[in-house]
């Protein structure tokens, strides 16, 4: 009599990434604290950057007939603060990945990076549908008379990230090992709304001053975003070589440092 055949055991499914499943977990975790314990949740994500734009398209409209580009003023500030505030939203969110997580990090299979991960792919795409809304938002209630360079505005915000990431994971360690920094960065970020270009062009600036802000990432960043939505915009000075070095050399010497310290950053209190 010829044996019966066996059944074959199915092999359980790995995920091509293993960390995938605990990251999306974190994900959840993260949007049940951040947004669904707040009245409101996401609709604040949004309401904020969109009340910055009005203040200063009404302070501005009231002391100049036009803006510096174009002849829209919620147009010329959007694309100069939104990537503004998508970069302040992802690095503070990165700055506070350790501390808002650190019960799990006890746990053997839920490490730094993880938690990393998953602040930043929340926070991102929260920041970039945020972005999409008030874009779209302002150009069908205006005519902004602009063509936006799709592509370019894509490089754009992958740079916002990017960089935020960079700076983000460099804050998360500086902000865990000493707590003091964050009060320091908070200082350094509120002058950052001007500096950065967001309200007036970098063209604008005295040369004497240009040298020095030039080395300020986010002069870049927004000067990207102008270029995407202006077409007669040539932003000369933009260097996006310039923020994928800065941003690629932070995370490295971010994350060099968690590995090098992470048993005691996760053990600190």
């Amino acid at each position: 009599m010829l044996p019966l055949p066996q059944a074959r055991t199915r092999k359980p499914h790995r995920l091509l990434f293993p960390g995938g499943r605990r990251i999306g977990a974190l994900i959840l975790r993260e949007m049940v604290t951040t947004y669904g314990r707040n009245p409101g949740g996401y609709i604040w994500a949004v309401l904020e950057p969109a009340l910055g734009i009005a203040l200063l398209t009404l302070v501005f409209s009231l002391t100049f007939a036009s803006p510096a580009l174009g002849r829209n003023f919620p147009i010329f500030y959007a694309t100069g603060l939104l990537p503004f505030l998508m970069f302040v939203e992802i690095t503070n969110k990165l700055s506070q990945s350790i501390n808002f997580s650190r019960p799990l990090l006890t746990y053997p299979k839920v490490n730094v990076v993880y938690a990393l991960l998953a602040r930043f792919i929340l926070a991102t795409i929260t920041q970039l549908m945020v972005v999409y809304i008030l874009l779209i938002g302002i150009m069908l209630c205006w005519d902004t008379q602009l063509v936006p360079d799709l592509p370019r505005v894509t490089e754009t915000y992958a740079v916002v990230a990017l960089l935020a990431l960079g700076m983000g994971t460099l804050n998360c360690y500086l902000t865990t090992r000493f707590p003091i920094y964050q009060r320091i960065w908070s200082i350094i970020m509120r002058p950052m709304f001007l500096l950065c270009g967001a309200v007036f062009l970098f063209d604008a600036i005295p040369d004497r001053f240009q040298n020095i802000l030039w080395y300020n990432p986010l002069v870049h960043v927004v000067g990207m975003s102008r270029q995407a939505f202006y077409a007669s915009y040539a932003g000369e000075y933009v260097s996006p070589l310039y923020v994928y070095l800065f941003s690629l050399t932070t995370l490295l010497i971010g994350l060099l440092l968690i590995r090098r310290e992470e048993h005691f950053l996760i053990n600190e209190r």
